[in-house]
């Protein structure tokens, strides 16, 4: 090998000193590609790493033009680089620009560089980057240096898994080590859990990759592999699996790999390397992983299950840890991810910690899906890699109504099933006898109550509550979920699951409110000062026509034939509506002339949260079907108050006099112009909220499906007239004269009204 500083065993020791060293992560590897670029005696090192949006980003460079890093980015398929990480394979070319795959960026001034060489880099078998070396002589890296660079790719891999790279990144775009994951598979037992990951075969954790002593890592992995041939034959050997049978069979197979002399020549090799026992084996099991994830020879991929285990086996007898993993000290609301599993495996566990179960392989009808839906905790098969997209302790979601868990979920998808799953823990208890009567106050004025929904596990919700319909149904969220931008016919079937699952009850479906602080990984990430107030919802539909003419066609061709309702987000001026019901009215023209069924009616109407709409709102009501405000944006905006900033939230009552005067003018005037006006924020979700709309005249409400029943409890027992009148003097008197919660509490105990 050429090296200026000795070959990779004094690399990996120069590595760990300055992954010792505390300088900022952006330091750190400026630091690693000098040396690597040193010690191959390459003119380039270059470490590209995989974004969230799968993008391939340059985070560090030694030799090409540093002003590129952070600024060149490639997709996940572009260039040579791009090939080496959907690939999962190391490249070497000697003339790099002949080969098919050559993308050239002018920003990096790689052109002048020739000889190339592109490993993955790779931590369980998922691509997290990729590591580049280049000359600009022509010429071909001999297998020891592939070797290097190979091992070296650990250390970085290592690197961006424990998150330290993220603090350089942009919002959206970060390292996609430790993203948000969502994955479907098929449902073994029914129920949604909240947790955190334990893995039944929990993978060992290497806190050392670089030996001290290269031949005592060797002496160690080869006592270690012959004790686990030793295990393996005494196994065979037992009474139960002597004469036969499918465990025989698997043991026979681990053992014909543990004799393999080519697995244990890779594990040697990568020990000569400079690596510890333990990484060795780490390393091979993740190549091998890499590779074999990518085939669709489903033999092949049965003998990576088979190489897995074994593996695994070895490093805990490198490590001294018995192969049977612990039961004990499982957390609560524990989510146990296997490969697979016997029922007398999950039996071991605790019951009352376990909520969840998942699977890589497993069926409806196996034993163990029997006694997961027997012990009531939701399970899911047949997920990929299952075992090797999460880490223990990481926070997972188990949906186990639609076959979906994600993995360290979103903000927005915890809380959308946090509140799905209290509603769950409680409809069988509160409020059950409610559920079917009529929504109407004491003295007889009937208020409609409708849900907030988003997902397709909230549709359930419309039966359960008993409510009028959605009121609120919130498009983004699908976008939110996705791994990529939904297909206009991905959308039209859930727009068309939600109105089947709503039957003749309305859904008032909320046109996309992206953008500002919902960025979509699969997007590009503009980085705004005051995200709230830039470019999102409706200001970006009318930037980007054709997401926006893509969704509000699948709305109208979902709705052949039914009544639908469309209402835009954030509309700040009358024109801006105009030209949002433009679009739906040239869909309209295009289907009609494509010979499609129309909806029987489409009403249009929009969100009211931005203050200046409150003095167009004569003009807007001349336009629209109906209005539905957004309490929550409307607060935050009239009060100029970051609803997300926990330092000045609660300076500000939202039951106070300028919130309930401009929530009193919007039912008003909507009132005068024959239009309905419905509130689709939190504040209809609080029953004290509730009672102060109702007393202003509000009689559409959207909330939260777990509010149901406490605002239904309170309505029915209100007397609308008495609150109207209460509350009126309290919005003309001064402003710091008197405590509008106060009052409204009072007259709530006064009433008798349960808040």
């Amino acid at each position: 090998m050429r090296s200026a500083l000795g070959g990779p065993r004094v690399l990996l020791r120069r590595l760990r000193e300055v992954m010792a060293e505390k300088v900022s992560a952006q330091d750190r590897l400026d630091k690693i590609v000098v040396l690597i670029a040193a010690n191959m005696v390459a003119e380039v090192c270059s470490t590209y790493v995989l974004r969230v949006d799968n993008t391939l980003e340059l985070y560090a460079t030694e030799g090409l033009n540093r002003d590129a890093v952070h600024q060149t980015v490639l997709s996940a398929h572009e260039g040579l680089v791009g090939l080496v990480a959907s690939e999962a394979t190391p490249l070497n070319l000697s003339n790099a620009q002949t080969h098919p795959a050559y993308s050239y960026r002018p920003e990096t001034g790689e052109e002048i560089y020739h000889s190339f060489l592109g490993v993955p880099i790779l931590r369980a078998g998922n691509t997290l980057g990729v590591l580049v070396v280049q000359n600009r002589a022509h010429r071909t890296y001999v297998e020891e240096e592939v070797e290097a660079l190979q091992t070296t790719a650990m250390v970085v891999a290592e690197m961006i898994a424990s998150g330290e790279l993220s603090a350089l990144a942009k919002p959206g775009a970060e390292p996609a080590a430790r993203h948000s994951l969502h994955k479907t598979g098929s449902i073994l037992a029914d129920g949604i859990a909240l947790g955190h990951v334990v893995l039944h075969e929990p993978r060992v954790v290497i806190t050392n990759y670089i030996a001290e002593d290269v031949p005592k890592e060797v002496k160690r992995l080869e006592t270690a592999i012959i004790q686990l041939r030793a295990d393996l034959d005494r196994m065979l050997e037992r009474g139960d699996v002597a004469d036969g049978g499918e465990h025989r069979d698997v043991l026979e197979a681990y053992r014909m790999f543990a004799n393999d002399q080519g697995w244990q020549h890779k594990l040697l090799e990568a020990v000569a390397t400079g690596l510890t026992a333990e990484a060795a084996v780490e390393r091979v099991q993740s190549d091998t992983r890499a590779r074999m994830l990518r085939s669709t020879d489903p033999y092949l991929r049965d003998r990576l299950h088979d190489l897995e285990d074994l593996g695994h086996r070895l490093m805990r007898q490198l490590v001294g840890r018995d192969h049977a993993p612990s039961r004990e000290h499982l957390p609560d609301n524990a989510i146990l991810i296997a490969r697979s599993m016997g029922p007398a495996a999950l039996l071991d566990y605790d019951r009352k910690r376990l909520r969840g179960l998942v699977l890589e392989e497993g069926t409806a009808n196996s034993h163990v899906s029997i006694v997961a839906r027997a012990l009531g905790i939701a399970a899911i098969g047949e997920v990929p890699n299952a075992a090797g997209i999460a880490e223990s302790g990481d926070a997972i979601i188990v949906d186990g109504t639609s076959g979906s868990i994600y993995v360290r979920p979103s903000q927005e998808i915890q809380s959308a099933y946090a509140e799905r799953v209290r509603f769950r823990a409680r409809r069988q208890e509160q409020y059950r006898e409610l559920r079917d009567k009529p929504c109407v106050t004491k003295d007889g004025q009937p208020v409609e109550l409708m849900i907030n929904a988003g997902l397709v596990i909230d549709l359930p919700h419309i039966e359960d509550t008993g409510s009028s319909g959605i009121g609120l149904f919130r498009t983004e969220l699908q976008f939110m979920v996705s791994p990529s931008l939904p297909r206009t016919s991905e959308q039209l079937a859930l727009y068309r699951t939600v109105l089947d699952a709503a039957g003749i009850k309305p859904v008032t479906f909320r046109t996309l409110d992206i953008g500002g602080d919902k960025a979509l990984p699969y997007m590009d990430t503009v980085v705004e000062e005051n995200p709230a107030l830039g470019w999102r919802a409706i200001r970006l539909g009318l930037d980007r026509p054709g997401l926006l003419r893509g969704q509000i066609r699948a709305l109208l061709r979902a709705a052949s034939g039914r009544s639908l309702r469309i209402m835009f987000p954030m509309i700040s001026q009358v024109d801006e509506f105009d030209q949002a019901k433009a679009i739906i009215e040239r869909e309209l023209t295009y289907l009609r002339q494509h010979g499609h069924t129309l909806p029987e009616r489409v009403d249009v109407g929009t969100m009211v949260e931005v203050p200046a709409l409150l003095y167009q709102l004569d003009e807007l009501l001349e336009r629209v079907d109906f209005v539905s405000v957004g309490s929550n944006d409307l607060f935050q905006f009239l009060f100029a108050v970051d609803r997300g900033n926990a330092r000045v939230t609660d300076r500000f009552d939202t039951l106070s006099a300028p919130i309930l005067r401009a929530l009193r003018d919007i039912v008003c005037k909507a009132k005068a112009a024959g239009k309905s006006a419905s509130l689709c924020g939190e504040m209809a979700s609080q029953p004290l909220g509730a009672l102060a709309l109702i007393a202003l005249g509000y009689r559409s409400l959207s909330l939260s499906a777990t509010a149901h029943g406490p605002v239904k409890a309170l309505i029915l027992d209100l007397d609308a007239k008495k609150a109207a009148a209460m509350i009126a003097p309290l919005l003309d008197a001064p402003t710091s004269s008197v405590s509008i919660r106060k009052k409204l509490i009072e007259f709530a105990e006064a009433e008798g009204l349960p808040l």
